[in-house]
């Protein structure tokens, strides 16, 4: 549908928060959405983000590489920081006076920051909605007091918030949009220096510094172990843009290759992929990869969290299945020794990928249709018009 603004302002103030990696490439893409729809527009745009959403011509306040922690213990230790982040966004959009707030994923903060936004006479829109449905649904109270009108990504969140009275349209995944398979896997190999001939295995450590201090040790293990049984194995790591080489620590081994800015074609090369729990698993379902969903954190992280959680999965491929279509190992489970083991498990078994990749298909089905950032434009671009 097209946006039936009547007598459109010629210019529209927006302040976005978003604070992680994806939240950032979702944020540009729907910032390019909204320009692409209305030309004659001047949008001024500013808020949290990072490197796509400055591409974008997003004036961001604050980086998102300055927020990308995770656990109990590092959030406290960081609280001034965030507080500071806090009071610098609300006080911006005091002075500012944005037509409206979007704020996108990121639900520790940007809930609280709902809440102080509303209470100032803000218009508050949400894209890309909190798990609610999987734990703490006791949020979605608040969602439905501070946020104006929420644009999901999933079908099933829809029908989640209309049943607690909430105003909420469904606008298709983003990632739909967003992932591209840009090079084969004999010109990804030949730019990696990587024998086409050899089987490949994808490990994806996470967006944040410290989930890659727990989760990348036991791929390395695994990597290790594989290569002294099956020398014809190579190993890529692909880095997310939020990870800086130099910051982590990555064992040198002949079997193990080290790429960035190359994550989506490591994925489409790789006969397999081991990821940790968040956005990459969907894209890895996206990609059509068979996967080993994996996740660590603090044992003192782990036990505050894990009780919160309703969901028989951690998985988003296999919420979405209603089913297990990728192995879990978590916490405890997640070993080098026991890595491998499901490696060369679901390495000898080609049966099993296959069957693994006609269960990626449908995942991918049931996201829906592409062109989730022009629908949630057009959603606001209407609603303010």
């Amino acid at each position: 549908m097209e946006s039936k603004i009547q007598n459109p302002k010629s210019k529209i103030r927006l302040m976005i928060v978003a604070g992680e990696a994806s939240g950032d490439k979702h944020a540009a893409h729907l910032v390019a959405a909204l320009k692409s729809l209305r030309p004659e527009i001047q949008f001024e745009v500013f808020g949290s983000g990072g490197d796509e959403m400055r591409t974008a011509g997003v004036e961001t306040l604050v980086d998102v590489r300055e927020l990308a922690i995770m656990g109990a213990l590092e959030i406290a230790a960081a609280l001034p920081k965030f507080l500071r982040v806090f009071r610098q966004l609300r006080e911006a959009a005091h002075t500012r006076k944005p037509d409206a707030v979007i704020l996108v994923d990121w639900p520790e903060f940007n809930l609280r920051l709902a809440k102080k936004l509303k209470s100032d006479g803000h218009r508050v829109f949400y894209y890309i909605s909190p798990q609610v449905w999987a734990w703490r649904s006791y949020r979605v109270e608040q969602i439905k007091r501070d946020v104006e009108q929420m644009l999901v990504i999933l079908p099933f969140e829809k029908e989640f918030y209309e049943r607690h009275g909430v105003q909420v349209e469904y606008v298709g995944h983003p990632l739909l949009d967003s992932v591209r398979v840009t090079a084969n896997r004999e010109e990804f190999c030949q730019k990696h220096q990587l024998d086409s001939a050899r089987p490949i295995v994808a490990l994806l450590p996470g967006s944040r510094r410290k989930e890659v201090s727990y989760i990348l040790p036991p791929m390395m293990e695994a990597a290790r172990k594989l290569g002294q049984t099956n020398p014809a194995l190579q190993f890529v790591i692909a880095l997310a843009p939020t990870i800086v080489r130099t910051q982590i620590q990555i064992d040198s081994l002949p079997n193990l290759t080290v790429v960035e800015n190359d994550t989506y074609n490591a994925m489409a090369a790789a006969e397999l992929a081991v990821v940790a729990s968040g956005t990459a698993t969907l894209e890895t379902a996206i990609v059509g990869t068979p996967l080993i969903i994996c996740y660590r954190a603090s044992e003192l992280n782990w036990r505050l969290f894990t009780p919160f959680i309703k969901v028989p999965f951690v998985g988003m491929p296999n919420l979405i299945a209603g089913h297990e279509i990728a192995p879990e190992l978590l916490q405890s489970n997640l070993t080098g020794k026991r890595l491998a083991q499901q490696i060369n498990k679901m390495l000898s078994d080609l049966p099993g990928l296959q069957t693994a990749r006609a269960e990626l298909a449908k995942v991918r089905n049931k996201l829906g249709e592409a062109n989730a950032s022009r629908r949630a434009a057009e959603v606001l671009l209407n609603r303010l018009r």
